[in-house]
């Protein structure tokens, strides 16, 4: 099954942000769906079934290890030409320990991990379909949004379902299948 552990957004955090990108959807975008919006820590790609129980308790250990923290949703960003993001702000050292201790996990598991790269906190909203498209009015109308702060205090393992049916605009698909509290004593394994 294809994996990724997240820190998944709490529904005033999704309302603040939906009210936020309302205005901007259009058709040069492919907009991410909202089921969808989430802070990956570490993509897994495909996992095997035999590596599950470990997997699960690891991702246990490194969220007891990992303190609740303060985040927000914060401003906007661009990957090239093609992605646009907003950001976090808040407690980003916490987030990147989090991100540092899940793809640990993982590999410790006997996931095969992708090169390892400094973490950039994001939570992806739309795909250009082509260069020609321009980000900047994006970015410009998404650089002054600031969320409200929450405290991140759930580390989560989503598998990420791809679209099938080959019907145009179809989303992908999230299930959490598997959940851990932040912070000391909340170690189940």
């Amino acid at each position: 099954m294809r994996l990724f552990a997240a820190v998944l957004l709490p529904e005033e955090a999704m309302a603040e942000l939906r009210d936020a990108v309302r205005p901007l959807r259009d058709n040069r975008l492919k907009w991410t769906g909202e089921p969808g919006w989430h802070f990956t820590l570490a993509f897994m790609g495909d996992v095997r079934d035999e590596v599950l129980p470990d997997l699960h308790a690891r991702l246990a250990r490194a969220a007891a290890r990992t303190e609740p923290f303060a985040l927000r949703l914060h401003g906007a960003g661009h990957f090239g030409n093609r992605s646009l993001w907003t950001g976090a702000a808040g407690d980003l050292d916490a987030m990147r320990l989090l991100a540092e201790r899940a793809d640990a996990a993982a590999r410790r598991a006997g996931v095969p991990m992708e090169q390892h790269r400094r973490y950039t906190p994001h939570l992806t909203l739309g795909r250009s379909r082509d260069d020609a498209v321009r980000l900047r009015p994006y970015l410009d109308a998404l650089a002054g949004f600031e969320g409200t702060p929450w405290r991140a205090d759930t580390l989560s393992l989503v598998r990420s379902n791809l679209p099938v049916s080959g019907v145009p605009g179809e989303q992908p698909r999230y299930e959490t299948v598997g959940s851990w509290p932040l912070g000391p004593g909340s170690d189940a394994a």
